[in-house]
């Protein structure tokens, strides 16, 4: 009982201890590992088939899979995975069609419908809901303020991203 009580309390302090990135750290870290922030791009919008991909796994129209497994290379899989480790990130998705709006995710926190996520993307339109600064967004903000996501511009198609189902 005693071990099932301390798991549970290291699980929920480090879903819900981790603070959200700076907006200036985030813009550094994409400026000094734009490279490869432009390689997962091109990477994305080449593997058509992919919906979402981290650590687990590759989630494509077949099914989620943990290559080996499924028919997505292993080789390719093992470049994404080494290429977000570059920039500490943790999983990439991307949407329909040939640009599909490659995103990266670099942080997550909460549980359920109480998370909250951070990353940066690649746009083909300017989105609608954008902010001037992450940092003061989250300031203003502190309880939820509704489903969606917003962006920070940082330059060309490139934005910081986050979703609102939390504080």
């Amino acid at each position: 009982m005693l071990v099932a009580a301390v798991s549970v309390g290291l699980i929920t302090y480090f879903l819900f201890s981790s603070s959200k990135p700076k907006e200036a750290t985030l813009i550094q870290d994409f400026h000094a590992h734009r490279a490869s922030f432009e390689l997962l791009r091109d990477m994305l919008q080449a593997d058509s088939q992919i919906h979402r991909l981290a650590d687990w796994g590759v989630q494509t129209d077949k099914g989620i899979f943990k290559p080996p497994e499924g028919d997505f290379p292993r080789e390719r899989f093992n470049k994404y995975l080494a290429t977000l480790k570059e920039i500490g990130g943790v999983g990439v998705s991307r949407g329909d069609g040939i640009h599909a709006d490659p995103t990266i995710l670099l942080w997550g926190s909460g549980f359920g419908g109480d998370a909250v996520h951070v990353g940066i993307c690649s746009l083909d339109k300017v989105p609608s809901r954008q902010i001037d600064s992450l940092d003061q967004f989250y300031r203003d903000h502190k309880s939820p303020v509704g489903s969606g996501w917003i962006y920070q511009h940082i330059e060309g198609n490139w934005f910081i991203w986050t979703d609102l189902w939390s504080q």
